[in-house]
């Protein structure tokens, strides 16, 4: 297992691509491509990445949970 501290930064890493990615989707989806989109991309962003990094806090030890039990040790 990793440390704490591996595990906050990559929670960083995880909670910032995953909230540029689908911030970025749908935007492109709901307003199309253009300088409008862009703006309200980046606005989106500045928001849902904080949201995103906290959520993922909480939710993280259940999802390890859950991955332990269906992969874990003796589930090949």
């Amino acid at each position: 297992m990793h440390s704490k501290r591996v595990i906050i930064v990559a929670q960083v890493f995880i909670s910032g691509m995953m909230a540029f990615l689908m911030t970025g989707f749908f935007s492109f989806l709901n307003l199309g491509f253009s300088v409008k989109t862009l703006g309200t991309w980046a606005a989106a962003f500045v928001i849902a990445w904080p949201v995103a990094f906290c959520l993922s806090l909480l939710v993280s030890p259940l999802a390890f949970m859950l991955a332990g039990r269906l992969a874990g040790p003796g589930r090949d």
